[in-house]
């Protein structure tokens, strides 16, 4: 039975490319060192899975930033902004596609970055394809041959991987009216095609499409699309044996669509979609083929080990329907999203022994699939690693570590008056209007300030004991202090401490409170450079002390003006993590409000008057088909209203979101009933803002002004035209003035210079409004 992988985590175990990217960033390494650490993670890369005997090894799953840009460059979709630096260099091309990720302005150039949004559901964000009506297609970069003729060279004939042409093109946006972006897959396919046959004359004889749009809500028109792409590529590269992809939920009523593609095999997703097996094994056209079928058993997504009985049922299943020969075993969708190596926890005091025991990283879950395809073909209930395996699944059900009597009691004594704040929004905007005495389009940020080399130095050293508990304070409590100063002296309305006391927005979390367990290495890619540690939610969640009412109290008391408590929201802190699987994602959730609620009923006790719960992943925690999404929006909604809902109406409660499309949850959005919101409306600008406005959102919204995830600085002029935009659907009186996210990433001179111009721009739009 073939094995085989969907692709492989691209950082480093070390976090090697998000090291050397921000080097070359900041010109501190050459265009020829970057690749070198690349060609390193790759060739690595295919040294694990080649010793962990996977049948057929991915290549192209590595990308420098992101594998929809990628994409987009390697077919010429490069939006016209950027034609300023196509100059037939070949050298010139690393500068081109980091402009598309991150902006461009230098040599005289000044160009925003593309916009970006999350993948499907997970917290992974790629690069936002960009379509006009006479969009045209040529090959531009030639990535995906290079690496393939990179990895022959070391002697592997690797499967390339390739976003598949549909879901590229329904993952893009339409920049301009009257034309439907699928209809440009005419014009695409020709380049798909002639890659597909370069790569066949190469000795491909393997191809991965990826097609992750077929477990979605698609209209009769792009189903058609799917037969028309597949069609003509079959009668393309009639030899090249090609697999098509699909993850992250079930078929559905796209079955027949995809158990009709023309293709040698498909790949479908047993951990989030398991009712396709059942459906493809009734499919008469199906099973009269020839064609493949790819299990993906082992969660791609999460850190649990496999439950080898399970995935053994599924394949024995399938077996006795389509034969073992016509099976492939795999991860249910790339290992992308999981850490690199669990061999790399080696600190029992981060991560004991029980719950490692527990858990597989990308290494351990290719071991798993090599297994399971083993196991597979003997009596395997009486085989050592299956019994071995089954032991840790099964002291992990019946742990005591788990379950928390006091926790499941609280959580059966939630009532409906614990998920609302005493008086509605209009009563409390009054209210905090006269005890807040904000001015007119306040300002504010949305929390963090830039994590310099010396914050990250001052954590890394207490936890080596290189600095005493006090001593660390003391130094944080005067970070603290100088940027409440400098922000004072720039004239922000609603100012933060700026996190310096924390790693990651959920991290610090979840370091407080019980139920969650961390790692050393256990890095997951978010965007770019930008790697996340999630951390482990294992048992059940409570909040033993108070969390960031010191640092809070001590900002506070250090100044006149409005000083943000800053937390991060429920439903966020349970997308951001690796999540148990042994109980409903909702219950977790309202674990978790009910932590969040206790810290917020603290803070206002110790004097915080503004009090922001972040929660940017609502959004991308819905579920990708529609008729799934009331149950979870209410799940979700009641989450943060719970962990909102037990202050007096005087307490303003903010939320942010960031990078989610609101168009059909705003509904959703109004209910979680937040007095203010602020989200990301800069790289779209301000076309998310339409939402709100077509929906006369009632309450309070900051619409993010320039855009953080790019080093570029916009100027004032940029900043007024956003706001005036804004101010055409938000009434004066709801309108705040800040940038679209935290600035953590960010360096300081860069954040300075945009922050003043933010301010300049704010105090403009007060001036105009007041000469009216």
């Amino acid at each position: 039975m073939l094995s085989h992988n969907l692709g492989y985590p691209r950082i480093g175990s070390q976090r090697e490319l998000k090291r050397a990217s921000e080097k070359f960033w900041a010109g501190k390494i050459d265009r020829d060192e970057l690749q070198k650490v690349a060609r390193k993670i790759r060739h690595e890369n295919w040294a694990i899975q080649q010793a962990a005997r996977i049948g057929l090894i991915p290549s192209n799953d590595f990308s420098l930033y992101d594998q929809v840009l990628d994409i987009s460059l390697t077919v010429g979709a490069i939006p016209e902004r950027y034609h300023q630096l196509l100059d037939g260099k070949s050298n010139k091309e690393l500068d081109l596609y980091f402009a598309m990720a991150r902006g461009y302005q230098r040599d005289g150039h000044d160009i925003k970055a593309m916009e970006m949004t999350k993948w499907f559901d997970t917290n992974y964000h790629y690069l936002v394809p960009e379509f006009t009506k006479n969009q045209q297609f040529k090959q531009y970069s030639d990535k995906i041959l290079l690496e393939f003729e990179d990895a022959l060279q070391k002697g592997i004939v690797t499967k390339p991987v390739l976003l598949g042409p549909v879901t590229y093109l329904l993952l893009g946006k339409e920049k301009e009216e009257g034309f439907d972006k699928i209809d440009l897959l005419e014009k695409l396919l020709p380049v798909y095609i002639s890659i597909l046959k370069e790569l066949y004359a190469r000795g491909a004889t393997w191809v991965q499409l990826d097609e992750p749009a077929l477990v979605l809500d698609l209209t009769a028109k792009q189903k058609l699309a799917f037969e028309t792409a597949y069609s003509a590529i079959r009668k393309s590269v009639p030899k090249l044996k090609i697999l098509v992809a699909t993850y992250f939920g079930a078929l559905e009523d796209n079955l027949d669509t995809a158990a009709g593609l023309p293709v040698d095999a498909l790949h479908i997703d047993l951990t989030r979609g398991a009712g396709s097996l059942c459906a493809l094994l009734e499919h008469e056209a199906f099973v009269n083929s020839t064609r493949k079928l790819s299990l993906g058993v082992v969660d791609g997504r999460n850190i649990w080990k496999n439950d080898y009985r399970k995935s053994l049922e599924f394949i024995s299943a399938a077996a006795q329907v389509l034969g073992e020969d016509r099976l492939m075993i795999a991860p249910s969708s790339s290992l992308l999203h999981s850490p690199c190596d669990l061999d790399l926890e080696t600190d029992e005091t981060i991560l004991t022994p029980d719950i490692k025991n527990w858990m597989s990283f990308a290494k351990q879950k290719l071991a798993e699939v090599v297994e399971i395809a083993r196991l597979e073909s003997i009596e395997w209930v009486l085989d050592k690693a299956f019994i071995e395996n089954q032991k840790a699944i099964e002291t992990r059900r019946n742990s005591p570590l788990i379950h928390k009597p006091e926790v499941e009691d609280r959580l059966t004594k939630v009532c409906d008056a614990d998920f609302n704040r005493l008086n509605n929004f209009e009563i409390r905007q009054q209210i905090q209007l006269e005890k807040l005495k904000l001015p007119l389009f306040p300002s504010t940020t949305i929390g963090s300030f830039p994590q310099t080399d010396e914050v990250r130095l001052l954590r890394a050293n207490m936890k080596k004991n290189l600095l005493t508990l006090e001593e660390y304070e003391t130094r944080i409590r005067e970070e603290i202090v100088r940027s409440l100063r400098w922000q004072e002296d720039l004239g922000i309305d609603v100012l933060v401490h700026g996190e310096f006391e924390r790693n990651d927005m959920v991290e610090y979390f979840g370091e407080s409170l019980s139920g969650f367990v961390f790692t050393q290495n256990g890095w997951v890619q978010s965007y770019g450079s930008r790697c996340v540690k999630p951390p482990v939610i294992y048992g059940d969640v409570e909040r033993p002390a108070p969390m960031t009412v010191k640092w809070s109290a001590f900002a506070q008391a250090n100044s006149q003006k409005l000083v943000k408590g800053m937390l991060t929201g429920p439903v966020t802190i349970l997308q951001w993590s690796f999540v148990r699987d042994d109980q409903p994602r909702k219950d977790t959730a309202f674990q978790i409000g009910l932590a969040i609620r206790d810290e917020v009923v603290d803070l206002e006790k110790a004097g915080i008057k503004v009090i922001q719960i972040d929660e940017p992943a609502i959004r991308e925690g819905l579920p990708l088909r529609k008729t799934n999404w009331s149950a979870y929006l209410k799940w979700a909604v009641d989450a943060f209203r719970l962990s909102a809902a037990g202050v007096a109406d005087q307490t303003q409660i903010h939320t942010h979101m960031c990078y989610s499309e609101f168009n059909d949850i705003i509904d959703s959005i109004a209910a979680m009933d937040a007095d203010v919101i602020t989200i990301e409306t800069s790289r779209s600008q301000m076309e998310l803002l339409d939402a709100f406005a077509n929906f006369n959102y009632p309450n309070e919204i900051g619409p993010g002004v320039y855009d953080i995830h790019s080093p570029r600085v916009p100027t004032v002029d940029e900043m007024v035209l956003l706001l005036e935009k804004a101010l055409k659907v938000i009434p004066a009186r709801n309108l705040w003035v800040n940038p679209d996210c935290g600035l953590k990433t960010r360096q300081w001179p860069e954040t300075e210079a945009a922050l003043r111009n933010m301010i300049v721009a704010g105090g403009l739009l007060r001036e105009g409004l007041a000469g009216r």
